[in-house]
């Protein structure tokens, strides 16, 4: 255990020190990396440690996205109870979603979700007015601030990024090294066994949804906040199999496979589309290769070969 929190604050402690010498591009990416890696994180935990496959998760980062950012441009809240509110409006769209959702298994599940997240989706068009669509809105920068501390800053944003980071990834490991996370596991391996034993499938793979929805609002909450906009395009479905793929290329049902998955994915587009606009086919000859090479992502090959502690 000692050596497992070890590696993760390492990891925690080596993201500061980028802090202090990364050059202002990276700096930059690497802030838009940690935010969308606690969406990951919180993907993760449903696709990889309870075994349930969402394409409706673009929902819960929307949620989190437009109810911060609506609330601050409507109440002129400040960060901290924009970012509250939206990270509530995600963990109650979860919670909604989940009661109903989760009556379906398997390929229904997928198909009821993407649904779902479609639905929200069109309703960011269609009440245009207030979302503006796919023209999006900015929050005001005199907004941006948490206690008086400027978080459209350069040096603040990072920090904040994370800040939350860490929290996020410190939890996720709390949340999968405990018995809870140990019965999602089950769960996943076999459900029918799970309730033979006297466990409720239902109950935690509720729990799983609301988690991971949680984690996918804080992470809508804090984009819009750290980077302040707000636009329709985070509730398509690409934002749907943006944290898949993360997962896939990091590891499913590793904990830091969604940080490897999110800046190995994240730099393959930012490089293959300064080069061509057809960089979508780089990204899926790379995942064809993965999945030859490394079937289970890149961390979690790893762990397989070589570091079978890794959680």
């Amino acid at each position: 255990m000692n050596r497992i929190l070890g590696l993760h604050v390492g990891v925690i402690a080596l993201l500061l020190a980028l802090h202090f010498v990364l050059p202002d591009y990276h700096h930059v990416s690497l802030a838009r990396i940690l935010v969308l890696t606690v969406y990951a994180l919180g993907y993760n935990l449903l696709f990889g440690y309870t075994g349930l496959l969402s394409l409706g998760h673009a929902l819960f980062f929307a949620a989190g996205l437009y109810g911060a950012g609506m609330s601050m441009q409507a109440y002129g809240w400040t960060a901290g109870p924009g970012f509250l509110f939206g990270f509530s409006c995600a963990v109650l769209m979860a919670l909604g979603i989940g009661l109903l959702a989760l009556r379906t298994a398997g390929v229904s599940f997928m198909i009821v979700t993407l649904m779902f997240s479609q639905v929200g989706y069109l309703t960011t068009l269609y009440f245009n007015e207030h979302t503006r669509g796919d023209e999006g809105f900015v929050i005001p920068l005199e907004l941006r601030q948490v206690f008086s501390i400027d978080l459209s800053v350069e040096d603040t944003r990072y920090l904040a990024a994370l800040a939350l980071f860490a929290v996020a990834v410190l939890i996720k490991l709390a949340i999968v090294r405990s018995p809870t996370g140990r019965i999602l596991v089950a769960i996943r391996e076999n459900e029918e066994r799970t309730r033979m034993l006297g466990y409720d499938p239902f109950r935690y793979k509720l729990t799983a949804l609301v988690l991971s929805g949680a984690f996918a609002g804080a992470s809508g909450a804090a984009y819009g906040i750290l980077f302040g906009y707000v636009g329709a395009s985070f509730a398509s479905i690409q934002y749907s199999i943006l944290p898949l793929l993360y997962v896939l290329m990091g590891g499913v049902g590793t904990v830091l496979g969604p940080l490897v998955g999110t800046v190995a994915m994240f730099y393959l587009i930012d490089i293959a589309s300064g080069l061509t606009s057809a960089y979508l086919f780089f990204v899926g000859a790379a995942l064809v290769i993965l999945i030859l090479v490394a079937p289970k992502g890149i961390l979690g090959s790893i762990r397989d070969r070589w570091a079978r502690w890794l959680p």
